[in-house]
């Protein structure tokens, strides 16, 4: 192993661990994080990825970038939701961050989202339940499939040096 192949294979990890992680913490591009790091590993000697397997994982990027920005209001339009809960929603995430750690991204959505739904309109507190739930489905459709996805890559970036 070169010495240039050591710096790409110790980038390419760092970026996908960070990848990986940044699926769950918000504000950390997870799945192109986890895509750069198969970039720099196919500058390895060794590694199998050429630009088929790289563009072919950045369409996948691309693809789950864009349905983790529209699954979470879809399914909180669905549920019946307003604009205040996917704000309440999109708030509880970060919140439950600094409060509340794993369970806190967890639960924060959900509270979140009733939270805004509830000052939309304090009057129906089922529809305001409902519209919580979807939201937090659908913030756990979009992290569970960012997940597989940087899981995905993760795989391929281990394979692709053996």
């Amino acid at each position: 192993m070169t010495g240039a192949d050591l710096v790409f294979t110790i980038l390419g990890s760092i970026c996908v661990i960070l990848g990986f992680i940044g699926c769950i913490i918000p504000g950390i591009p997870g799945t192109p994080l986890c895509w750069g790091g198969l970039l720099l590993a196919s500058f390895v000697s060794r590694s199998f990825l050429d630009w088929k397997w790289l563009l072919g994982a950045g369409i996948l990027t691309i693809a789950v970038e864009v349905l983790d920005n529209f699954i979470p209001s879809i399914f909180t339009k669905h549920g019946g939701g307003t604009k205040a809960g996917s704000i309440g929603s999109t708030i509880g995430v970060f919140a439950g961050l600094l409060v509340g750690g794993v369970w806190g991204i967890l639960l924060g959505p959900f509270v979140g989202a009733f939270v805004g739904e509830m000052i939309y309109d304090h009057s129906d507190i089922k529809r305001a339940l409902h519209s919580a739930w979807n939201s937090f489905l659908g913030f756990l459709t979009g992290t569970g499939l960012r997940l597989i996805t940087s899981a995905i890559f993760v795989f391929l970036f281990v394979r692709s040096f053996f």
